[in-house]
């Protein structure tokens, strides 16, 4: 991954902040290309509940966080030759002082950090395995840290490693009470961590961590790769100030139990004894594990995680996560590798670094649950918004990474919208927006819920569920899917024929900007959903059926250039001369080749936008100097060379790294000043990966490997 720099390249980057440390030791590391600086680092990424990151540029920097910004803490720990060195995490007492941090790189499934101290190099890498093609792996909410340790220096070490993990994992508040034990799970040692009151699925919303389920912590048993040496249940002070002192633990867990989290915070802590460390790496790991029993309620009824299914339970889990270690990393390098390979080719180096850093987050944004036969039903989280679950305008933006990486995912999103909108319970003619307020997905809870009209996204929905499942069904080949579902996607059509030229005054996906009458972009994504429904209808036979709606489309694809032109663009809505916006919703006129609309449209939009684009990218539109990370790649991928659309993603790659706000990728900021408007952590970022969809041998590439 290293490429040679000459000495004056090197001094110059590690003068610039906006990059990782990469502070030249005593024997001088080796020169790294400049590197993405994340506004966080994702280190232990499963669901919204399992969910930790870095939000500083070193490790060491400050407490690592659950994405919501309260502390999940980590704390790591080196002696070399008897001398205590910090290299991850924060305490309320002193600790020693940290390591120097040389190497930051983020993949899509690793993150990896590098230190070193006292003529030793220290690499940290946390893997979450999170294989899109195969969601047994996926599923399990293991996440591995694995230490590689060598001297620099020529001489040899005596190296010993300390890691703890805090009780707030498993409570809402420091004020829950908490509770420990060591469960005997075969050959492994475990300690586990859980909240006294389990209040299982009792709370929904958006600012929440989870109160339920356990934390477990195993190592591999003496002798094994991932040997430890002790570990011990105590409070942080205890544990930290004795290996920093001694380099041993506690003889003795700690036994004042239930207590409040925050009252002496108990750690799970363990170390490794490296022993003699030379120029040969010597490796350790553990797993962080998370059993949340039961993950969702779905209409009432309490749904296992997708791993739990068919009676597994968390022993087994920790067994065979143990067992696929090896495997696993090797699994995961070669994904990153042959992804970030790929990325590259599509969309050159700085949209592989930024589709990297989206890659867990996505995924992270979801839980995998089993319906009551085993069927995997995958539902969002709407983060930092209003935490409601199975957002259909959330999936929407979300939706290329899984058309890409395994399009049984997105169909596991769209299932639950589907079966709900079937029922008696939603008696509108358009789709509705959520299934309720995450855990609980017991009905609609955005605007009018399920009894009025009142701030509800008709037009924006409806079409994205005919979108989706149009772009379903061009990663398939086929239309099974769609099929079962055909009466409502007649329904949306029609609504859509009816309403979808020219919008009333009401929402769309965009909320935050407020309601707009005669939305023009709105208008393309109805007019494209109606084609999208008319290809859907050649392909499941209706062919009749199919040409009334490609004729419909064509039709109002041809009023629509001519109301909404505006002489070197077209207008934000139709009776606003002077406006502008990004048209992100043209770029399904491309990726599944409707060609409802004449290329020069996007050729007009594309070249009005260079002179509108500022320092950090290109707003959302004329109304304000704030933006969304999703859209801009979406109106990038409407370019027609590689050249100009890496004009748009190098402002957006400045954004990234320059923004003040240290949070989990942000999709909507300004592009004056860089700075976060609202949102992080959310699935959308999965939209950088449209392009990817525009290379059909790509596309077809990823997608076909999740059938296998």
């Amino acid at each position: 991954m290293f490429a040679r720099t000459s000495v004056r390249a090197l001094v110059a980057c590690c003068l610039v902040a906006v990059f990782v440390v990469q502070t030249c030791s005593q024997t001088l590391a080796p020169p790294v290309p400049p590197l993405l600086r994340p506004p966080a680092v994702p280190l232990v990424t499963h669901d919204p509940y399992f969910s930790v990151w870095a939000m500083s540029d070193t490790l060491a920097g400050e407490r690592t966080k659950h994405w919501t910004g309260a502390a999940h803490g980590m704390v790591g720990m080196a002696r070399i030759d008897g001398k205590p060195h910090r290299f991850m995490g924060q305490s309320y007492s002193p600790l020693p002082a940290p390591m120097r941090q040389l190497r930051l790189e983020v993949f899509p499934t690793r993150s990896v950090y590098e230190f070193e101290a006292e003529g030793v190099r220290l690499r940290l890498t946390f893997l979450s395995p999170l294989l899109p093609d195969d969601l047994e792996v996926l599923a399990r909410p293991v996440t591995y840290l694995t230490w590689d340790a060598w001297a620099v220096d020529g001489r040899k070490h005596q190296v010993s490693l300390y890691f703890d993990c805090t009780a707030e994992f498993v409570v809402n508040t420091t004020y829950e009470k908490v509770v420990w034990s060591r469960p005997k799970v075969g050959d492994l040692s475990v300690l586990t961590f859980g909240s006294q009151e389990q209040p299982l699925l009792e709370r929904a919303g958006d600012d929440l961590r989870i109160d339920w389920g356990y934390l477990h912590l195993a190592v591999s048993p003496p002798g094994a790769a991932g040997a430890g040496n002790s570990d011990v249940i105590a409070w942080n002070q205890t544990a930290r100030n004795s290996f920093a002192a001694t380099g041993a633990l506690p003889d003795s867990d700690d036994m004042r139990q239930p207590r409040m989290a925050r009252e002496e915070m108990p750690v799970l802590a363990t170390t490794f004894d490296l022993g003699e460390v030379a120029a040969a790496p010597v490796s350790r790991h553990l797993m962080l594990a998370y059993d949340d029993v039961y993950s969702v309620e779905y209409f009432k009824r309490r749904l296992r995680p997708y791993w739990r299914r068919e009676g597994r339970e968390a022993d087994a889990l920790l067994k065979t996560a143990a067992r696929d270690y090896e495997t696993l990393k090797r699994r995961s390098e070669a994904f990153d590798a042959e992804l970030m390979t790929d990325l590259r080719r599509v969309g050159g180096e700085e949209y592989a670094r930024l589709a990297a850093l989206a890659f867990r987050q996505t995924i992270a944004a979801h839980k995998l649950a089993a319906d009551w036969d085993g069927t995997p039903l995958f539902f969002s989280k709407e983060n930092y918004s209003n935490g409601s679950i199975a957002t259909v305008d959330v999936t929407y933006p979300s939706a290329p990474f899984f058309l890409l990486l395994n399009p049984r995912l997105l169909e596991a999103q769209l299932r639950p919208v589907f079966d709900y909108a079937a029922s008696p319970r939603w008696r509108f003619p358009f789709a509705p927006h959520d299934l309720g307020t995450y855990p609980l997905a017991n009905g609609q809870t955005y605007g009018g819920r399920e009894t009025s009209e009142t701030d509800q996204m008709p037009v924006e929905e409806s079409g994205n569920m005919l979108l989706l499942t149009a772009a379903l069904a061009r990663a398939d080949g086929h239309a099974r899917f769609a099929e079962a579902y055909w009466p409502l996607l007649t329904r949306w059509a029609e609504y859509l024929r009816d309403k979808g030229l020219d919008p009333e005054n009401q929402l769309s996906t965009d909320d935050f900007a407020g309601h707009l009458a005669h939305n023009t972009n709105l208008s393309l994504k109805a007019i494209l959903a109606l084609g999208s429904y008319a290809m859907l209808a050649d392909l499941t036979g209706r062919k009749a059926e199919a040409r009334t709606y490609r004729r419909l489309a064509e039709e109002m694809a041809a009023k629509w250039i001519k109301i909404a032109d505006d002489g070197d663009h077209y207008r934000l809505a139709f009776d606003k001369p002077g406006t502008w916006s990004q048209k992100y919703n043209l770029v399904w006129d491309k990726l599944l080749g409707l060609k409802l609309f004449p290329a020069q449209v996007a050729r007009r939009e594309l070249d009005f936008y260079r002179a509108k684009q500022n320092r950090y990218g290109l707003p959302l539109d004329n109304r304000e100097s704030y933006t969304k990370l999703d859209w801009i790649v979406w109106t990038a991928t409407l370019a027609d060379s590689q050249e100009e659309f890496r004009s748009f993603i190098t402002p957006l790659y400045k954004f990234v790294n320059e923004t003040p706000d240290r949070v989990p990728l942000t999709d909507w900021y300004g592009t004056l000043d860089a700075k976060q408007r609202g949102f992080q952590a959310r699935s959308v970022v999965g939209g950088i990966y449209i392009k990817m969809l525009e290379d059909a041998a790509l596309w077809k590439k990823w997608s076909r490997r999740a059938a296998r």
